[in-house]
């Protein structure tokens, strides 16, 4: 059946809810120290207002009826200033492929719509974090020609 990928709508937030909770119970099982268990870690009214700012962008992929994965993205200019060039960024806040559909290039062809639509609006890249520990993610992003540009680093005082 062929995969689908369209924009978000209001109609969709129940059947994205497995799928906000699949990567948010990821988070909390990678770092608890940071992450704290919810059933609902996406509220409808945050889900909403996603929707109705003009920066911010949520996908869909779908296969038939079936809600199969998601991404969500921001816009943000950052201004030119002492140290920096000013650029456009697009960035990847969350990427999830529903379990039973991943090793189908399903989030490679969503990845590949982002890469369009990062086109469309003219930014200079396409940005996103990633859990070192998240090893499957880190292969899979290179395997789609990200690179890593600067790693962000902790010590843990408790």
């Amino acid at each position: 059946m062929d995969i689908f990928i369209r924009t978000a709508d209001q109609d969709d937030y129940e059947s994205l809810l497995p799928l906000f909770r699949q990567v948010h119970d990821l988070h909390v099982f990678e770092r608890p120290d940071l992450y704290k268990e919810n059933s609902t870690p996406v509220g409808l009214e945050f889900f909403k207002n996603q929707l109705v700012d003009d920066k911010q962008h949520i996908f869909v992929a779908t296969q038939g009826v079936e809600m199969i994965g998601f991404v969500v993205m921001k816009e943000e200019e950052i201004p030119e200033n002492s140290f920096v060039n000013a650029r456009k960024v697009l960035f990847v806040n969350s990427l999830c492929v529903a379990d039973a559909k991943r090793k189908k290039g399903i989030g490679r062809r969503l990845m590949e719509y982002v890469f369009d639509f990062g086109r469309s609006l003219k930014v200079d890249s396409i940005e996103l974090g990633v859990s070192e520990k998240n090893q499957d993610a880190i292969h899979f992003y290179e395997s789609i020609g990200m690179a890593t540009k600067s790693r962000r680093m902790e010590f843990r005082l408790n």
